[in-house]
């Protein structure tokens, strides 16, 4: 089988176990067919963190050597923030510091949130999978190495949909690959001065493709669609 798999991803697992799970379930379909299970090739075009959930599209095959392609693509999410307090991961999954009582105004906020519309430099979370010196940036802090990361040029093609209740921000993003939406929210969040980190995130376009034409993570539905 060689194409793409759409899939929406759950909260709590991880891009691998996805991968992994697919993976798992086309070898167990080759073996009942008698067939080598080396042709279940499965790769990702790019992760979403386990705190995240919605599209992920899998390449399967011999388009697995076009993962890169698919990786380049735009990308849209929904996120929430949480302001009032910064996170050592910059989202809910890290240690959660409080910094500000500061409630702005959503005037404040809507002219904060807009400042970072067009071409920016962003610094990504030193708790990614970027590489340093051939280690992956998340290991060398989990090691409590210093960890210092570039600063990058992505696009903020646009931010919409916006909702403020404070402390809770959520509105609709479209970026450029290699954004990291977590360090938009630190970035917002230092900006109002409040402090900001990413408390939900779902990725619900890539590209051309959308979250409403992928399949459930369970079991009988990725079973229908490799067989």
């Amino acid at each position: 089988m060689d194409g793409m798999l759409l899939i929406d991803k759950p909260v709590g697992i991880s891009s691998f176990g996805v991968v992994a799970k697919v993976r798992g379930i086309w070898r167990n379909d080759l073996r009942e067919q008698g067939e080598s299970i080396k042709k279940a090739k499965v790769g990702h075009t790019g992760t979403l963190d386990p705190m995240a959930s919605g599209l992920m599209i899998l390449v399967l095959g011999s388009y697995t050597k076009r993962a890169q392609e698919f990786s380049k693509l735009d990308k849209v999410y929904e996120a929430e923030l949480t302001l009032g307090a910064t996170s050592s991961t910059d989202d809910l999954e890290g240690d959660i510091t409080a910094m500000s009582d500061q409630q702005p105004t959503l005037e404040e906020v809507n002219q904060v949130v807009k400042s970072f519309i067009g071409e920016i430099e962003q610094v990504p979370p030193i708790y990614s999978a970027i590489k340093i010196d051939g280690q992956r940036a998340y290991k060398l802090a989990r090691k409590g190495r210093e960890v210092t990361m570039q600063p990058r040029q992505v696009s903020i093609f646009s931010i919409a949909e916006l909702e403020y209740d404070y402390p809770k921000l959520k509105f609709r993003v479209h970026v450029s690959s290699g954004t990291y939406i977590r360090s938009l929210a630190r970035d917002i969040g230092e900006k109002l001065g409040t402090g900001a980190y990413l408390s939900a995130l779902r990725r619900t376009k890539v590209g051309a493709y959308e979250l409403k034409d992928a399949v459930d993570f369970d079991t009988s539905s990725l079973t229908v669609q490799l067989t």
